[in-house]
């Protein structure tokens, strides 16, 4: 499976691609999409509408992974950010493809273990789940990358979860007090 991560933002939007088995992930690109300082906030828009739907293009994901608005520091970057998810959503949609949305915590928590982890924590990790030399660098397409593979260890779960019902349980279990083995 391959899944097409980003980080939306109006002046710099990360975007990374990674290709999972289920258990072991695998850089296909990342990088950032820069918006010149002196564009209008439209032109921003359609820089990273473009770049993403050729990027989207050249990848053929499976899916496409998006980081959720959770919170901002004012209404105004809020709006613009919702402003570059809703681009970047666009070129997903175009491609045909499915989306999913993590919030920062769920990204977080499925890549470092901790809901609040710092910028660096997310980098570091990521460099070791894909078994890099370095951080990904800037920290947006770190940032995408992480919301890639929060999505492959999701993807994962439910694979899992879904086994597990098919095995004839009839449901699987939502937490360790749920769970019953299963008898010979």
């Amino acid at each position: 499976m391959k899944i097409f991560g980003i980080d939306p933002g109006s002046d710099r939007t990360g975007y990374g691609c990674v290709e999972t088995d289920g258990s072991r992930h695998r850089i296909v690109l990342s990088g950032a999409i820069a918006t010149p300082a002196l564009a209008t906030f439209p032109e921003k828009l359609l820089r990273i509408h473009a770049r993403l739907s050729v990027l989207i293009a050249e990848c053929r994901p499976d899916c496409v992974a998006i980081e959720n608005l959770f919170h901002a520091v004012n209404v105004r970057s809020a709006l613009k950010l919702g402003h570059a998810r809703g681009v970047a959503m666009l070129a997903a949609v175009e491609a045909g493809l499915p989306i999913v949305e993590y919030t920062p915590a769920e990204i977080k928590r499925a890549v470092v273990g901790y809901g609040r982890a710092e910028k660096h924590q997310v980098q570091q990790m990521v460099k070791l789940i894909l078994g890099l030399p370095e951080p990904p660098s800037p920290h947006d397409a770190a940032d995408a990358l992480a919301v890639a593979i929060c999505h492959a260890h999701s993807a994962a779960l439910h694979r899992v979860a879904a086994a597990a019902t098919a095995g004839g349980r009839g449901r699987s279990a939502t937490s360790w007090r749920h769970y019953r083995p299963a008898r010979s």
